[in-house]
């Protein structure tokens, strides 16, 4: 089984295609200007240099967020119309659920900086099931939820007030992306939608 998986959830992103055996190779993106004048050219050189063809691929996979509104945009539509073209199923997964991948322990506190000073964070068991859903809210905060838990820390920057060990992620979470991907339901494209999780300027601007 081929695997073809994007993220571009925040400033750094990143492709990668696996197979049964692995990652064959994951590319960390950096687009200042936006993903969407990269990352289609990145895809296309990646199975070039693999030699596979975009029909090849089995099974698609994106991170769905959260992270930057337009970034996750990008990543996920793309991902999703190559799936609908080819006609092959694909996965949408949390940032927070990729990051998860990188921890051994059976509890594992993982963290994203949302900015605004807060962070997305969520614990999650091994297997990957989430002990504490995904929530939006400042650090402090999520500390004290946690007061009383062991937990493994998991976040690709350093964590303040955090003094026990922390794992730092790879910016790049595609090659973790695509690796879950296999063990999730295959999602009807058009049904799949960005994972916010903290809603949009706009929304709470219009909606209150």
């Amino acid at each position: 089984m081929l695997i073809l998986a994007a993220d571009s959830a925040a400033a750094y992103g990143s492709i990668a295609l696996a197979d049964e055996n692995g990652v064959r190779e994951e590319v960390l993106i950096e687009a200042p200007q936006g993903f969407s004048h990269v990352l289609f050219g990145a895809i296309e050189a990646l199975l070039k240099r693999q030699n596979v063809r975009l029909g090849d691929i089995d099974l698609f996979a994106a991170a769905s967020g959260p992270g930057s509104f337009t970034g996750v945009r990008v990543g996920l539509s793309a991902m999703k119309g190559m799936a609908e073209v080819c006609g092959k199923p694909i996965v949408a997964l949390s940032n927070l659920d990729a990051l998860s991948a990188f921890g051994k322990s059976d509890a594992r506190a993982v963290v994203i900086d949302a900015h605004r000073g807060e962070v997305y964070a969520a614990v999650y068991d091994g297997a990957g099931n989430a002990i504490l859903p995904e929530v939006v809210l400042p650090f402090g905060q999520f500390l004290t939820m946690l007061e009383g838990r062991t937990v493994e820390w998991i976040s690709q920057e350093p964590l303040p007030a955090v003094t026990s060990p922390i794992v730092l992620a790879p910016r790049a979470l595609a090659g973790a992306v695509a690796l879950l991907a296999p063990n999730r339901a295959p999602q009807n494209p058009a049904a799949i939608e960005a994972n916010y999780v903290r809603r949009s300027d706009a929304e709470i601007f219009f909606r209150g």
